[in-house]
């Protein structure tokens, strides 16, 4: 009998890697208007809520066309739907190059939300159709690395892209954008080769390992989970899962757009800042994979989700207290590990009642109110508070809140969801 474990490890090194690779594509293309920032505003006079709200703005397309963009990969498959994804936000992404004025920049920014709304819930989903439940958070984190990598990677990039200014006659906010956004493109034609739709599809696998991924999937079917897509995108679990991604949300994109800015109001050259910046995604990883796979061999989810939460939140309020630039460093750090750390648990808590449809669909809703919701307002929020107070700290607090807001609803939520032991009346010798 082929072992499940060398199969299922098999089907993670021959994905994962190269899902990483697209959501660090990704990732880079959706948050380099941060680095953008520390020369672009100058350049076409952006004030602190003019760009909050560019790049919040982006959030309101990618939340409104998650649910029909998981829909239709649910029925096109993840081959050609992936393709068309990449080749359309690698355009968009381009093209932001050509941005002129708050109009322009609004206006590219949501229409590259629009364009990469099917990317993430679909691939979340994905991994669903390959893994069973007991590995589900440790492969979610590990796809998830690549957005702590996006900033590792992306933050001493784009710092080095900006010194290209004046090459060519532009500037070096217009070459962070055509460099950044071609790879998606070229990404693309890889899919249509190296992302099969699914295990039946999978040339690499041979026919019994596909026979022991298909009963190994078959086995965890339940009566209780939720197959079709209209119920689960009522069902208040979802809603309710989805509201706590939003505050996980709100803390992520609230550092990850502005912190560049942050760093480069401590002092540091836009070389430096990408290099300073990216330090706080270096301890993500850790907390990404380590998290994940405990809350696998643990069977655990809620409070795999609470703790980190309440670690950023708690992180949160220390950099808005502190006066040290090493201390909100340091705070910020922290924060981004519990936020980081979160994923693996978080969308396989979801995945544990939902399949097929339902969860194509309901996972798509969860990051619709997560994402569009706390993408959008986590960037505004410090834009504007920015603005009144001249200072980052009650923008902190303010996502301090979102973090307590997501951890509170979390365990309601699985004091809700947990089984409730029959109360056995006791019986008294000799009664009649």
């Amino acid at each position: 009998m082929i072992e499940q474990d060398r199969v299922f490890a098999k089907c993670a090194w021959r994905l994962i890697p190269f899902m990483i690779l697209l959501y660090l594509v990704n990732y880079i293309d959706r948050v380099n208007v941060g680095f953008a920032a520390l020369t672009m505003n100058k350049d076409l006079g952006f004030s602190p809520s003019v760009f909050g709200l560019g790049a919040g703005i982006f959030f309101i397309g990618y939340s409104l066309f998650q649910v029909p963009a998981n829909v239709i990969l649910d029925r096109m498959g993840a081959r050609r739907w992936v393709f068309c994804i990449l080749a359309t936000w690698g355009a968009i992404s381009t093209a932001t190059a050509l941005v002129r004025g708050p109009t322009s920049f609004y206006v590219l920014r949501f229409l590259l939300g629009v364009a990469e709304a099917g990317f993430t819930p679909g691939m979340i989903y994905y991994l669903s159709i390959w893994f069973p439940r007991s590995y589900r958070a440790r492969f979610t984190g590990g796809f998830f690395v690549a957005v702590p990598l996006a900033f590792i990677v992306g933050g001493p990039l784009s710092g080095s892209i900006l010194g290209m200014d004046g090459v060519m006659g532009l500037h070096g906010w217009q070459w962070l954008f055509l460099l950044e956004g071609a790879p998606a493109f070229l990404l693309a034609f890889a899919v249509l080769r190296l992302l099969p739709d699914g295990p039946a599809q999978a040339a690499f696998l041979t026919g019994d390992e596909k026979t022991v991924i298909a009963a190994r999937l078959a086995a965890e079917d339940s009566p209780s989970e939720q197959r079709d897509l209209w119920p689960a995108l009522r069902d208040p679990r979802v809603i309710a899962l989805g509201l706590v991604y939003f505050g996980i949300s709100s803390g992520a994109y609230g550092v990850q757009l502005w912190l560049p800015q942050i760093v480069q109001a401590m002092g540091y050259s836009n070389f430096a800042t990408g290099f300073v910046a990216a330090l706080p995604f270096v301890a993500g990883i850790a907390g990404l994979i380590v998290w994940g796979r405990s809350s696998d061999l643990r069977g655990e989810r809620i409070w795999h989700v609470a703790l980190p939460t309440l670690l950023a939140a708690s992180s949160f309020v220390v950099a808005s207290l502190a006066s040290s630039d090493l201390i909100v460093l340091l705070a910020l750090t922290f924060a981004t590990v519990g936020i980081r750390s979160v994923q693996g648990p978080y969308w396989s808590l979801l995945s544990s009642f939902l399949s097929g449809p339902a969860a194509a669909g309901g996972i798509a809703l969860a990051s619709t109110i997560g994402t569009g919701l706390g993408g959008f307002l986590g960037p505004t929020i410090i834009g504007v508070l920015r603005q009144e107070t001249g200072g980052y700290a009650s923008g902190m607090v303010a996502l301090a809140l979102g973090q307590v807001l997501a951890a509170i609803i979390v365990l309601a939520l699985g004091r809700a969801m947990a089984p409730r032991k029959a109360v056995v009346q006791p019986t008294t010798s000799g009664a009649e």
